[in-house]
């Protein structure tokens, strides 16, 4: 290339790095450091630990495919959690999402002392997820509880919350549902967001609320539904704190969820191999169900432009 054509602007030049690129990696190395120890280390161990028999007091030796194998033909109870867990994220993700929704809608109207509601209404996101709070729902939903004291007072016979395998998965599918605080406050960025030239004519054409909430909000919201859809779905198949700490796992395996099977199986049992072999599989079909909602987003998610996903 001649010296005139390396001056000229419309010839492109070769990008270099800035200089204080080191700065950059300095800032970022405790992150560096801290994923590479605390979550790239531990996955590549559990995948390894899961093809050998390892405990906590004896090391492992390599034995295949041996745990994936009693997994799914000798295992009784691993089928079975792996099936509530899915039973439970069906209940408690719609759930959550739907009342998330109704919420945001009341705290988008303007009504005095606004922010203080949307404080208060955040308040469970912070505190729900605790063991403190587990073991109130636990003392609200036993026999004597507050919830049954409650239907008493209009007559209503008491519920077995807890000792009915039925209804003690519905039970601690509600303590999730009351969680909705971070949902919501998505939910509500995206109606504040929503174009108010969209309402007002569809006001001009005659459409009432309902009209508008199907035509206008639901589909401007429909990239906010996505992600939390793809959120919930992935902590509600991690459960552990509610089944294990309210239920134990029951009764009669009722609340099983996989969370409780693969920590008694590693803490309990410590068959920590065994344990990593479960976790893989829940990785693979938490993996296989996001893949499953992002496919379909084409066809019901729509964005700001008119365009699809």
């Amino acid at each position: 290339m001649s010296p005139q054509a390396t001056k000229n602007p419309s010839v492109p030049s070769v990008r270099k790095y800035p200089k204080n690129w080191r700065w950059g990696i300095l800032f970022i190395l405790p992150w560096l450091i801290g994923f590479c120890i605390l979550q790239a280390y531990p996955l590549i161990m559990s995948l390894y630990y899961s093809f050998t028999d390892f405990s906590i007091l004896a090391e492992g030796k390599w034995i295949g495919l041996d745990n994936y194998k009693r997994l799914f033909t000798k295992d009784k109870y691993f089928m079975k959690s792996l099936g509530l867990t899915f039973k439970y994220a069906l209940m408690a993700v719609p759930m959550k999402l739907i009342m998330a929704l109704i919420v945001a809608m009341i705290l988008n109207m303007k009504l005095k002392c606004i922010n203080l509601f949307r404080t208060v209404y955040y308040l469970p996101s912070i505190m729900g997820g605790s063991v403190a709070i587990s073991i109130l729902w636990r003392f609200m939903f036993m026999r004597e509880g507050m919830m049954n004291n409650f239907l008493g007072v209009f007559g209503i016979p008491s519920v077995n919350w807890l000792g009915d395998p039925d209804i003690a998965l519905v039970t601690i599918s509600l303590l999730v549902v009351w969680q909705f605080g971070s949902s919501m406050v998505l939910f509500l960025a995206g109606l504040k967001n929503v174009p108010t030239e969209l309402y007002e004519a569809a006001e001009v054409d005659g459409a009432n609320k309902w009209t508008k909430f199907w035509s206008i909000t639901l589909p401007m919201l429909t990239p906010i539904v996505f992600f939390n859809l793809i959120m919930q779905i992935i902590h509600a198949l991690q459960e552990f704190t509610s089944a294990f700490i309210i239920t134990s796992g029951g009764p009669n395996h009722g609340t099983y969820l996989i969370g409780v099977k693969i920590y008694e199986d590693a803490f309990q049992n410590l068959k920590m191999g065994y344990a990593s072999a479960s976790s893989w599989v829940l990785f693979l079909a938490i993996l296989l169900i996001t893949v499953l909602v992002f496919r379909s987003s084409s066809a019901w998610v729509f964005y700001n432009d008119g365009g699809m996903d």
